[in-house]
């Protein structure tokens, strides 16, 4: 029976989950993940967990954050003054912004805080600082 090794080109169905049970994600209702192992494409507790899994095979891991996203970093966080926004923005905690650079790549950010003459965005992953739990089915090992 084939299982999967390093360097398999594999399709998964997942659920990703907090350590509360939230659902983060999930491919439920969707085509599964298909990805090949050793080329940087997902979390490394991800792949590590899919190793020596056989075809069907369905298991739980929990990566943990050094696993994942990481710790918090909070050199990721900035004060941004709100003259700095567009004028018809109306800053809300929880609201989602991208940062352009010049060389075209873009940064996600979440406002974190709203204070009366400026903000605070986080470039933090959200999941940052979080362990990991998925439900993991391997359906296919090529």
């Amino acid at each position: 029976m084939s299982q999967v090794k390093e360097n398999s080109a594999v399709k998964v169905n997942y659920t990703g989950k907090l350590s509360d049970g939230q659902v983060f994600d999930s491919s439920e209702g969707k085509e599964p993940i298909e990805f090949t192992l050793g080329q940087g494409q997902l979390i490394p507790g991800f792949e590590k967990g899919l190793i020596d899994m056989k075809l069907n095979e369905k298991k739980t891991i929990t990566i943990a954050k050094e696993e994942a996203y990481g710790d918090i970093n909070d050199a990721l966080k900035q004060e941004v003054s709100k003259a700095d926004l567009p004028q018809d923005m109306k800053p809300e905690v929880g609201m989602g912004l991208v940062s352009k650079a010049p060389d075209g790549r873009e940064t996600n950010l979440l406002v974190v805080e709203v204070k009366e003459d400026t903000i605070v965005l986080d470039a933090n992953h959200p999941l940052a600082g979080k362990d990991l739990i998925f439900d993991l089915e391997v359906v296919e090992i090529k």
